[in-house]
């Protein structure tokens, strides 16, 4: 689904992607047919190699889904490593169940249901990478939250930050007005180093001095 990129260039980038497993494949398809938010396989790639570079072992992530994220996330912590999967639908939470254990990735994921930021408080200890992807006029108070538990030189990550374009025409939502706060606050902060990857409908990846 094209979003903030045009078509063409959109098209051009995914034709540059290596090939899913099955699991991935189905899985796009699934949340194509039934509009389920997902990243998408170039957005997928992108944390993968977040991951990678830090050499992260330890992820939470702040709204799943059916766990299409969480497993590229957990493809790339390697053994030890430890992705923690939280959504607020039983639902979502038994399918992505599924999906994780037929990925492989069953051992490196701690599954939670219920509302994300209180999940990432009831949970000790800091993280390499704090994941936002929940409903969009929640993304201020998850920034108060993730911060000060990201350990220095770890990653704040969050998707639709460009929210379909309506970031430069904003209408008057709460969720346009999450996301414009967002970005506001990680250009902002002096404990950030922020940027903006205009990839698919826009991810901020902010790194913490």
């Amino acid at each position: 689904m094209s979003e903030v990129l045009q078509s063409p260039i959109e098209t051009y980038i995914n034709s540059l992607l290596p090939a899913r497993d099955e699991v991935l494949v189905e899985m796009e398809a699934y949340a194509a047919e039934n509009k389920v938010p997902i990243i998408g396989p170039a957005c997928g790639g992108l944390l993968h190699q977040l991951a990678l570079m830090i050499g992260a072992k330890r992820i939470f992530e702040m709204g799943s889904a059916i766990g299409y994220s969480t497993i590229w996330w957990a493809r790339a912590l390697g053994d030890g490593g430890e992705v923690y999967y939280t959504d607020g639908s039983s639902a979502n939470f038994d399918r992505a169940k599924q999906y994780i254990r037929r990925a492989g990735v069953a051992s490196r994921v701690l599954m939670g249901v219920g509302q994300a930021q209180d999940l990432l408080t009831n949970t000790p200890d800091d993280f390499d990478i704090i994941f936002v992807d929940v409903d969009k006029h929640y993304y201020p108070e998850c920034f108060q939250l993730a911060l000060p538990r990201l350990r220095r030189g770890g990653l704040l990550v969050a998707d639709n930050v460009l929210w379909h374009g309506r970031v430069a025409d904003p209408d008057d939502t709460d969720d346009t007005r999450g996301i414009l706060e967002w970005n506001r606050l990680v250009a902002d902060s002096g404990e950030l180093v922020s940027t903006i990857v205009p990839l698919r409908d826009g991810v901020s990846v902010s790194l913490k001095k």
